[in-house]
């Protein structure tokens, strides 16, 4: 299967071709993303299913781990073909107990590009996301100008080492912010069927052409839990995974998915899941659901 034939398609911003259905990199490593994955050759398998696949848009950080999910992909994939967009993150590493610390001095975020590079084996980056936010679920945007920080990532794009920026767990005022800084290809949040504070957000990009990776696209930790969701699958006899998945590739053109697996038949479950067609009427229900987060 190619990238074209994945459901969704593509999506295009500058030079890259995302394929909307991407794969989360998370997962690979151990639990709390700490540590080595319990089953090495299946983490393997896994990213080498997904370039079977057609995805051709991975999604990593080095501070998974860390380091960990790097050296998979460097080990399952290098020479990496020409089409692979890797999007990786800076601004966070782990501590000794596998807590997630704030690193966004500009010396921090030099030492991380810079592993990237080496645990990627790449000499350029595809794509680099500026993690800012936190909050206090850990994984929501937080008020603060991202300036320095961001434009610490745009010398290094300045110097070669980074081809594309983009920023997550931001809010609309920093996306903003970042833009004015140097270009922006991605926005990733935090968003699903049940997590929509960004509906806005997501439709001014899509009239910018700036893509949006939804993380967490089956809710994460906390599984989506939402009765229309479940009788929505219930009278199209899917799962609601499926119906959760295929209503964010119909909800806008440029928002991409990156699910996450450490096995290799949830992500061909995953695959097949995206390219359910919901009908109007039920999609008429799914944008009625609430945001309770």
């Amino acid at each position: 299967m190619s990238g074209s034939e994945l459901p969704g398609g593509t999506y295009r911003v500058a030079d890259l071709e995302f394929t909307r259905v991407g794969y989360g990199a998370m997962q690979l490593a151990g639990p709390g993303v700490f540590g080595p994955p319990a089953d090495p050759d299946e983490a393997i398998a896994v990213l080498r299913a997904a370039l079977d696949a057609g995805i051709r848009h991975i999604d990593t950080a080095d501070f998974y781990g860390p380091h960990v999910t790097n050296r998979l992909i460097r080990e399952a994939l290098a020479p990496y073909p020409d089409d692979l967009v890797i999007v990786t993150k800076v601004g966070a590493v782990r501590d000794d107990e596998g807590s997630w610390v704030h690193a966004r001095d500009p010396e921090q975020l030099r030492a991380q590009v810079h592993e990237n590079l080496v645990n990627l084996g790449v000499d350029a980056l595809d794509v680099v996301n500026l993690r800012w936010g936190g909050g206090a679920d850990g994984h929501s945007p937080v008020p603060g100008s991202l300036a320095e920080a961001f434009g610490t990532l745009a010398e290094l794009r300045q110097e070669g080492l980074i081809r594309h920026l983009g920023v997550s767990t931001v809010d609309a005022e920093q996306v903003a912010q970042a833009r004015s800084i140097a270009p922006v290809v991605t926005v990733q949040n935090w968003y699903n069927v049940a997590t929509r504070r960004d509906d806005a957000l997501i439709a001014e990009l899509n009239e910018q052409g700036i893509s949006y990776a939804a993380f967490w696209p089956l809710g994460g930790f906390n599984p989506l839990q939402s009765a229309e969701l479940d009788q929505v699958a219930a009278r199209l006899e899917t799962t609601p995974m499926a119906v959760a998945l295929a209503w964010l590739l119909q909800r806008s053109p440029n928002l991409l998915l990156i699910p996450g697996t450490s096995s290799v038949q949830h992500l061909r479950d995953n695959v097949a899941a995206a390219g359910l067609v919901l009908p109007d009427d039920e999609l008429a229900v799914l944008d009625g659901i609430a945001d309770d987060v």
